[in-house]
């Protein structure tokens, strides 16, 4: 399945969907190679019925303002380039006001896929 992306802009934007016990949304992650965890915005996992702040595991992570420890939380389902995860670890951790996304997809996402990323194209595909 392939999928658009601006190959102009900085980031590349994918819609994802996030399952959670009362309910789901669709946010808009950056598809990041560089992260080994996808990430999820703290508030969001909130919204969608997590209580990240009871999460029994911790995870070190490092940003770009040094090292932190943020919650693992395992998600009902997430859906994102026409494929789904069902019981997946994602991180919760608050993004900068500047972010202009709602979370990371990273490696952890793509494993035993193959990711293509087309610039020429504006292309994204994912078997």
């Amino acid at each position: 399945m392939s999928f658009p992306f601006d190959p102009k802009r900085g980031l590349i934007i994918v819609a994802t969907e996030v399952w959670g016990p009362t309910g789901s949304a669709v946010l808009r992650f950056a598809l990041d190679t560089g992260a080994t965890s996808t990430i999820v915005n703290v508030g969001l996992l909130v919204a969608i019925g997590y209580d990240p702040a009871l999460a029994p595991n911790r995870i070190q992570i490092t940003t770009g303002s040094g090292i932190e420890f943020v919650p693992r939380v395992i998600v009902s389902r997430i859906v994102a380039l026409g494929q789904t995860r069902t019981n997946s670890a994602v991180l919760g951790h608050t993004l900068p006001p500047s972010a202009t996304v709602d979370g990371l997809l990273g490696l952890d996402f793509f494993r035993r896929q193959k990711l293509t990323l087309d610039f020429r194209q504006g292309r994204v595909m994912l078997d």
